[in-house]
């Protein structure tokens, strides 16, 4: 009880630190255990209640899965790396407060249009395995809307996780409830949803095609029109279409 007594305020944070530390030099991996409660603080001079805390917020972004008791599965495990914490704290801001619609665009258009083009100059030439089966996907006549736009969010975070940039897919992968949320939002606006998906159909063959062409510039200019397409036909008037 005495160390915990003289632990500062913070000191949970040093354990975060420490434990991020290993983690992006290579010490710790997805499937390595942490070290036990009374281990982690001895080696940094900390409570261990400061230690118990840190597991907690550890957790809650994601990064480990945490079993009681006394057996070989006992204790936390890492279960992904700092892009998947990266991905939870985005998903927790977007569900605490929500992000304005107009800088989720925004913020769209800046990274996908970089994504597009990377992906089309990319060599070896991209796997785009997973894209094109979420537009096979989307193809399908029995799709409700909501469904479609599940389907065509995934698509997008297909191309991030392609590109194989893990900070763009972590930031894709924590703005995707947003993205399918004003996405749902705007179906109020659509007089026919029939003419929009086909159209949406096209825009995300358009943009795989311009990938594989190696068209770089094509690629950029598709995407973007194609995101801020949508967010003017269902949220405000295209002469205000956020622009990069």
């Amino acid at each position: 009880m005495a160390a915990d007594a003289s632990d500062a305020p913070r000191a949970w944070q040093s354990v975060l630190e420490h434990i991020e530390a290993q983690l992006l030099e290579g010490r710790l991996r997805p499937g390595d255990r942490l070290p036990g409660e009374r281990a982690l603080s001895t080696e940094l001079g900390v409570g261990r209640s400061s230690v118990r805390e840190a597991i907690r917020v550890l957790e809650v972004l994601g990064l480990i899965r945490t079993q009681s008791g006394s057996g070989p599965s006992a204790g936390a495990i890492i279960i992904s790396t700092p892009g998947g914490g990266m991905s939870a704290l985005m998903r927790l801001q977007v569900a605490a407060s929500g992000f304005p619609v107009a800088d989720i665009v925004r913020t769209r258009l800046i990274l996908e249009s970089s994504v597009a083009g990377d992906l089309a100059d990319a060599t070896p030439a991209p796997d785009l395995t997973a894209a094109d089966r979420l537009l096979d996907a989307m193809d399908s006549p029995t799709l409700a809307p909501q469904e479609f736009l599940a389907l065509d969010a995934a698509f997008h975070l297909a191309l991030a996780e392609a590109s194989g940039n893990q900070v763009i897919t972590a930031t894709m992968a924590g703005l995707r409830s947003g993205i399918e949320g004003y996405a749902l939002q705007g179906l109020a606006a659509l007089t026919d949803w029939h003419a929009t998906s086909a159209r949406l159909r096209i825009e995300h063959r358009g943009i795989v095609e311009a990938i594989r062409a190696t068209d770089a510039a094509s690629a950029r200019t598709r995407i973007h029109d194609h995101i801020s397409g949508y967010y003017a036909e269902t949220f405000i008037d295209p002469a205000r279409t956020p622009t990069t």
